[in-house]
């Protein structure tokens, strides 16, 4: 999963894309090198960014949606929204699946219009909201509460009638560096649902942070970490950098088809 943030204030500077042109080439290249589905963003949700209105987040997305289905008919394109109104008039416009960084939590009318789209939900654990979730987060058992959480979404989202839902453990989505990693160790816990499992550590502050490095030098480091995710079940990599992500899932699994 290729990402491709609409936004002026993404924390990763190397994809911050003004000129539509400009930002359907980069999806474009995204495709090329291997990329399955392409996540578009019309707000930055990094720890303390400020929300902007559905309609300002609905200006940015639909007109990109629309330039990339008309260019690359074939595209899957994911809407990164927590916004039902922006689900709507985004699946309307071309995307086929929901990534929700709340689950549901933020706009009460999101499942059910999941439901009623009909297409799969990326449901993501959060631990207040991206204005809080880095204010001291604390847990009794991280792995434990996330998949907690992640029994009760299920159920609600199949009662509703959602039939595809991925999982992802919102790394650093209210979480400190300790967390993710617990998280990342113990992955392979979250395949007991039987769902798909999304891992979304690229450029983070996880790995910049624990190298000392800048998020533009975390290129290594995301390599090292998707690795582990891969190796522990992670089903979906939401990347930056397609590329290599790519090469990660190649070599892993020559190395898992040896005898």
């Amino acid at each position: 999963m290729g990402i491709l943030n609409i936004t002026p204030d993404s924390f990763y500077e190397g994809h911050l894309k003004k000129d539509p042109e400009h930002i359907v080439s980069l999806a474009e290249k995204m495709l090329q090198d291997g990329a399955d589905i392409i996540d578009i963003g019309g707000q930055s949700t990094r720890p303390g960014s400020k929300r902007i209105s559905a309609a300002e987040e609905l200006s940015r997305v639909v007109p990109i949606i629309k330039a990339i289905k008309e260019k690359m008919p074939g595209t899957v394109i994911s809407i990164d929204t927590y916004y039902s109104e922006v689900a709507i008039a985004s699946v309307n416009a071309g995307a086929g699946i929901v990534n929700d960084i709340s689950a549901g939590n933020i706009d009460n009318n999101m499942i059910d219009t999941v439901a009623a789209l009909q297409v799969p939900y990326i449901a993501m654990h959060m631990k207040g909201t991206p204005e809080t979730m880095q204010h001291h987060p604390q847990y009794d058992d991280v792995v434990k509460d996330v998949l907690d959480f992640f029994i009760r979404k299920t159920e609600e989202c199949k009662k509703a009638g959602i039939h595809d839902v991925i999982l992802d453990p919102g790394f650093g989505f209210g979480k400190t560096i300790q967390h993710n990693f617990q998280l990342l160790k113990n992955l392979a816990v979250f395949n007991m649902l039987n769902r798909p499992v999304l891992v979304g550590l690229s450029r983070k502050g996880t790995i910049y942070k624990t190298l000392n490095i800048t998020a533009a030098e975390a290129l290594n480091g995301t390599t090292c970490v998707n690795s582990l995710a891969v190796l522990n079940g992670a089903g979906i990599l939401r990347v930056h950098d397609v590329k290599e992500a790519k090469e990660v899932v190649t070599i892993l699994t020559a190395y898992n088809n040896q005898p």
